[in-house]
């Protein structure tokens, strides 16, 4: 195999659950090929970097092999590596936002906390 759809390569390296998934993600400007934006339809081969947005992370990877099929994950992480630069940019940004989301708490106040609040806004009126 020589060249492969870079929606199907995308969805056997399971990078997305299914292929349509990939398509709208190639559509989106989420996916590209050597630094520029690409057709679902455009084939790879192997050698070629691929930079893709999943959610927070940005990832850079050089396609190692090529398949249609989707396989195992064992598999499907043979088909391609992720480059040093891009798992250092990750493991930093992911600090960054951890450190960022630090400060904040997400849950609710209990049942005392409430009384507290409620307490000190009546002594503020």
């Amino acid at each position: 195999m020589e060249k492969v759809r870079i929606d199907k390569w995308l969805w056997a390296a399971r990078f997305y659950k299914t292929r349509s998934i990939a398509k709208q993600m190639i559509e989106g400007g989420k996916v590209h090929l050597d630094g520029q934006r690409v057709k679902a339809s455009r084939e790879i081969t192997t050698g070629t970097t691929l930079t893709l947005r999943q959610g927070w992370d940005q990832l850079e990877v050089e396609v190692l092999a090529l398949s249609d099929q989707r396989r195992g994950a064992e598999i499907a992480q043979t088909l391609y590596r992720e480059t040093e630069a891009s798992r250092a940019r990750r493991t930093r940004e992911a600090a960054e936002r951890k450190a960022a989301n630090a400060g904040i708490r997400s849950e609710r106040p209990n049942k005392k906390q409430r009384r507290q609040i409620h307490r000190f806004l009546r002594e503020q009126d």
